[in-house]
């Protein structure tokens, strides 16, 4: 069995710092929590890396803390479509999870499982296992970048319905959802977006759009809940009036497209700048 891969920035060069890390994010004594020299920036157009630098280096030094986040929003997220462990007053399955069938409830909890991509990819990049993982770096982008814009877009879109959110749980899900969104534009520092860890995201974001706004698993699709939805019946599904339903598809699928987009446009770059070739 072989140790982890040795990822190399674009001059295939590794350096270490004060016992911290090698650029391919595998830990030395002092790297677990300062997460010290991260992969250089391979100087690709500001189109696919948008970021200031110093957010980047930041992101990627305090890799540890934000995967610790990201895992806690998996699981706040989980409970926020209705899995209740606690309180233990409230039922187990309660929310949206009890009015899909049960059959759809992995197909349902979007945003949770984006946070567990990124969180999940993060980590990898830390133990320097990045380079045999392509297609989680893939899922982590497409996931942070569309549910980091489309949860925003619905509660601006619908605010007036959203009004029963109080405004603390209302900017916290617009601004945490605005910071996955940059997560996404982390990504790219380490991964090389591969045609087929793309095509992996693309059919899976690509499945979720399908069940969640044209063809459902079974019953009623299955997105998230907007506030014109009203429960059929438990396991039964939710009404979809228009133009509610049509509104928020139309975001989720040009958020997809966005997605496969800007992961193409960054394959390009990498291969013009000699990385994954």
């Amino acid at each position: 069995m072989t140790g982890p891969d040795h990822g190399n920035d674009v001059d295939g060069e590794e350096r270490s710092t004060d016992g911290g890390e090698s650029l391919d994010g595998r830990e030395g004594p002092l790297g677990l929590l300062s997460g010290r020299t991260p992969p250089e920036r391979r100087g690709l157009p500001g189109y696919v890396a948008p970021l200031p630098r110093a957010v980047e280096d930041l992101g990627l030094r305090l890799a540890w803390p934000i995967v610790a986040v990201n895992l806690l929003g998996t699981a706040f997220g989980f409970w926020y479509y209705g899995f209740h462990p606690v309180p233990l007053s409230d039922p187990l399955i309660t929310w949206q999870f009890a009015g899909e069938p049960p059959v759809a409830w992995p197909l349902v909890p979007d945003s949770p499982v984006a946070t567990f991509f990124v969180g999940a990819s993060l980590a990898a990049w830390k133990l320097g296992y990045a380079d045999r993982l392509p297609w989680l770096h893939a899922l982590a982008f497409f996931g942070c970048l569309k549910l980091g814009l489309w949860t925003p877009y619905v509660l601006v879109v619908f605010a007036d319905g959203f009004s029963y959110l109080h405004p603390a749980m209302y900017h916290f899900l617009v601004w945490s959802h605005l910071g996955m969104a940059a997560e996404a534009f982390v990504v790219y520092r380490y991964a090389d977006f591969r045609l087929a860890a793309v095509a992996v995201a693309v059919g899976w974001y690509g499945l979720n759009d399908l069940v969640d706004y044209f063809v459902p698993v079974v019953g009623t699709p299955h997105h998230t809940l907007v506030p014109a939805q009203r429960l059929i019946g438990a396991g039964e599904g939710f009404t979809h009036p228009s133009p509610d339903h049509e509104i928020a598809a139309a975001g989720a699928v040009a958020l997809t497209l966005l997605a496969i987009t800007l992961a193409l446009l960054t394959r390009r770059a990498l291969v013009a700048r000699g990385v994954g070739d």
